[in-house]
């Protein structure tokens, strides 16, 4: 005997099917009238149902059309190719990636200067509420809300670069403006985590109930010193990030 909740029950059906693709990506599901008499259940326990799917991130709901099963497009990320100036690209980074997976890129961008947070500060090594140059990028792929990174430079760096600090994007990445000043990145610090996103995050984002965020914080070196922190916010329904350590040639191009 099923012990679960009856609105649970209906979830966990919905769900399997969506699951095993008889409710594709985009296809709406039963009314709540249909499915009311399909459970044999009252129309709170239907809604209660279709909320938990809701609140999962596996559908959404629209006044008067219904649910409908969510779109779920994933872009890939390389992580470890992510900036890789052995590997060729044409400029930025993001562009090159998402343009070679075939899809179109677009972002809007600006620069101000302000205190650095005091997360950042610490990965800087510089005193909390030194000056630090933001770089704020809002990113798309194919018109979808993918990411926004905020990257922030360390003031004294600024002196050496002082492109970093002008309005506008850098055209050659900015990984690629300071090794040509002679600041080169040696090397980086990844953290990633995972949580639900704030109010801006969601509206930024397009974040619709339970989708939750993707942070990849990367921190990266001089030989001597911190250069800069990225902190980078991912729509977790529409992206997976992967990394390459070692040998992987019995792994084959395509797997």
């Amino acid at each position: 005997m099923n012990k679960q909740p009856k609105y649970r029950q209906v979830a966990d059906a919905l769900r399997r099917e969506i699951d095993n693709g008889v409710y594709a990506p985009g296809a709406r599901l039963p009314s709540e009238n249909d499915l009311q008499q399909r459970f044999d259940a009252s129309r709170n326990t239907i809604r209660n149902g279709l909320s938990l799917l809701v609140s999962e991130g596996l559908i959404s709901s629209s006044q008067g059309l219904g649910y409908e099963v969510k779109s779920h497009e994933v872009f890939a990320l390389n992580a470890s190719r992510f900036e890789d100036l052995t590997f060729p690209q044409n400029g930025d980074a993001y562009n090159t990636d998402v343009t070679n997976a075939g899809r179109r890129p677009h972002q809007t961008f600006r620069v101000e200067v302000l205190p650095a947070p005091e997360g950042v500060a610490g990965r800087l090594k510089v005193e909390a509420g030194t000056k630090a140059v933001l770089r704020f990028c809002h990113r798309y792929v194919d018109d979808v809300p993918w990411s926004t990174q905020a990257t922030y430079y360390p003031a004294w760096l600024i002196e050496e670069s002082p492109r970093l600090a002008e309005p506008g994007d850098i055209e050659e990445g900015t990984t690629r403006y300071l090794a040509a000043r002679g600041i080169e990145q040696v090397g980086y610090f990844d953290e990633i985590a995972a949580r639900m996103p704030t109010p801006e995050e969601a509206r930024l984002l397009e974040i619709g109930a339970g989708v939750p965020v993707m942070i990849w914080t990367r921190t990266g070196y001089s030989a001597d010193r911190p250069i800069r922190c990225t902190i980078t916010t991912f729509r977790g329904d529409l992206n997976r990030m992967n990394y390459e350590i070692g040998e992987l040639s019995a792994r084959g191009e395509n797997a």
